[in-house]
């Protein structure tokens, strides 16, 4: 199906060539970096484009549109999501039936999330884990199915790092789980479409208390992410009923390899001593 975005881009792509060497670096911008256009303000855009302000909204005249605010609105509704209900996926495989292809299509579907997963953060990665070393307390939040993904990272991380905890509203004690947060704090929430409305809560917390908010999520002007200082984006498709959290997991592993390698020394004489207190208490069978 065609989209407004794809119209967009066609267009574009034929006026390049008559377009003033300002338009045309403008017009580059959109082409190359369309999830920042739908996320960035129009100044910021502008700076990144190395363009007057005043030359996007020409641009975007030179579209068709009235003003910049009608054209971005087209890279927001290309990322924006609209997840298509789990009941109607789950009627389209079970009439499809069960077979090998099936489980080949989704092993495929995974490396592909993986690999466009790994691509897109491998570098922001690096920021990220940098932000959360220096935070005097690092708080992970998941909820429904992005619970497991949360602990895993709160669990990976704490075998080397003692500040950090997980924000899972157990017992219905969200509220006072959300009272540990604090400034200079850092707050990873992880989330996808639909978004859980504790998820949000979380990330609205963080923002309202000052703390570093980092978002692993799906789309770049997710409700965690809009105002998240880093955003990890994952992708989840899958020819199955529900979206795959294979990247979402790969992200988290990835993250806590790379806090590890930052701490050095420190984090191996930490896990050290964890590791032997486990086997020391009896956690592991013999």
């Amino acid at each position: 199906m065609t989209t407004a975005y794809d119209v967009l881009t066609e267009l574009i792509r034929s006026k390049f060539p008559g377009f003033s060497p300002q338009f045309q670096r403008g017009a580059r911008f959109l082409l190359d970096n369309p999830d920042e256009v739908a996320v960035l303000s129009m100044r910021k855009v502008a700076w990144r484009a190395e363009v007057q302000p005043a030359a996007l909204v020409r641009l975007a005249q030179q579209m068709g549109y009235p003003g910049w605010s009608e054209l971005r609105e087209v890279f927001v509704s290309r990322i924006r999501t609209r997840p298509e209900p789990l009941t109607a996926k789950a009627k389209s495989l079970v009439k499809e039936g069960s077979s090998d292809l099936l489980s080949l299509q989704m092993g495929k579907a995974q490396a592909s999330n993986l690999d466009v997963t790994t691509s897109r953060n491998a570098e922001l990665i690096v920021k990220v884990a940098n932000i959360l070393r220096k935070a005097p307390h690092v708080h992970i939040a998941g909820f429904r199915s992005c619970y497991g993904t949360a602990c895993s990272m709160q669990y990976g991380y704490r075998l080397f790092r003692s500040s950090v905890s997980l924000i899972d509203g157990g017992a219905g004690t969200l509220e006072m789980q959300l009272r540990g947060i604090e400034k200079r704090h850092a707050v990873v929430v992880v989330s996808f479409a639909p978004y859980s409305v504790e998820a949000v809560r979380v990330a609205r917390a963080a923002e309202d208390k000052g703390a570093h908010l980092i978002a692993l999520t799906d789309s770049a002007v997710s409700p965690i992410a809009l105002d998240a200082e880093q955003s990890l984006i994952f992708t989840h498709d899958t020819p199955s009923f529900f979206p795959s959290l294979i990247a979402a997991g790969a992200l988290g592993e990835m993250l806590i390899a790379q806090l590890l390698a930052l701490e050095g020394a420190d984090a191996i004489a930490e896990l050290e001593a964890t590791e032997s207190g486990l086997h020391g208490q009896g956690a592991y069978a013999t």
